[in-house]
């Protein structure tokens, strides 16, 4: 009986664009597939309405896929004013309409959006991966069926009017994890005085990484014939260019850097003893590790107890 092939041991982040119409997973299986890689992970699902930066995780990297995550995150959206529809999206049906006030101008809406900034309480959508006892609620909400959701605190960084055309309405957003922009667009219109829903949703940036960062994979033929040339130019472009190293992921902390001996010693779960001036001010906060023998990155850890470093994650890496 032939061994299953386990894919090949790539370690890294690509940057996806991912396509409208396209699940999140499906993005990531198909690029999995085009890099034949082992181990893949994404980091925080977009609609299949919504297309934008989709970081993806290979190998060592999904090790860190919480903290980008955890990361904020930049949108551009355009709501469309006066209808409602089951989902607050354009994918949903339109349960109901209003008319947009006349009045409605850009000053008018900025002094809207003012009460939007900052701290706000969310009850998620009936229509988000959220799950409820083991069931994502998207999947309850398609049988006609509602639970209970609870408040989430989520934060408002910017909100910005990037464009006004009646009914359309175009916003930057800046926002903390965990952030449903339909419900944002939603409670704007009810603040307005009309119903409004989401027709475009494109993620800009997701913790470090940015849409210039992405690439563009919507012209992919997915065959199961074997790579074709466009897959295999893929390859070449994936790992050559566009294969961005594991420690970018955590590139928002700081580093140190440690020699050979510390190294080991961390390597083999040892605490390492660090002097005063190796740990001013970073005191029980992640810090990214490097070997300055060879700058290898070796994950984050963390200085407690004063003067002791520990080791928070690890990635797989020799002692020499």
């Amino acid at each position: 009986m032939a061994r299953r092939r386990k894919g090949n041991p790539i370690d890294g982040i690509v940057i996806l664009d991912k396509p409208q119409g396209l699940t999140s997973n499906a993005a990531l299986q198909r690029v999995k597939r085009i890099l034949n890689a082992a181990k893949a992970g994404h980091t925080g699902a977009l609609d299949p309405l919504a297309t934008g930066v989709l970081p993806l995780c290979f190998g060592e990297a999904t090790k860190f896929s919480q903290y980008l995550l955890d990361a904020d995150k930049e949108y551009v959206t355009v709501a469309k004013l006066g209808e409602k529809t089951s989902t607050a999206d354009a994918e949903g049906e339109i349960v109901a309409s209003s008319s947009v006030p006349e009045s409605l101008d850009k000053f008018l809406i900025e002094a809207y959006l003012r009460q939007f900034r900052g701290e706000l309480d969310q009850i998620p959508s009936m229509y988000s991966a959220l799950k409820h006892q083991g069931t994502p609620l998207y999947k309850l909400a398609r049988q006609g069926k509602t639970v209970e959701r609870k408040p989430r605190k989520v934060t408002i960084f910017e909100l910005e009017m990037l464009d006004w055309q009646s009914p359309w309405l175009t916003l930057r957003v800046k926002c903390s994890k965990g952030t449903y922009i339909r419900n944002l667009v939603e409670d704007i219109g009810d603040a307005i005085g009309c119903y409004a829903h989401v027709t475009l949703l494109r993620r800009t940036r997701s913790g470090p990484y940015k849409i210039e960062d992405a690439i563009n994979l919507a012209q992919q033929q997915d065959s199961d014939e074997g790579q074709n040339l466009a897959e295999t130019e893929s390859v070449n472009l994936l790992l050559e260019t566009s294969l961005l190293p594991v420690d970018t992921a955590v590139s928002g902390f700081p580093q140190i850097f440690l020699n050979q001996v510390q190294s080991d010693s961390l390597i083999h779960g040892q605490t390492v003893k660090m002097s005063p001036l190796e740990n001013q001010g970073l005191l029980n906060i992640p810090l990214r590790l490097y070997r300055e023998a060879d700058n290898k990155f070796l994950g984050l850890g963390q200085i407690v107890d004063q003067s002791l470093l520990k080791s928070i994650r690890l990635i797989s890496v020799s002692s020499s």
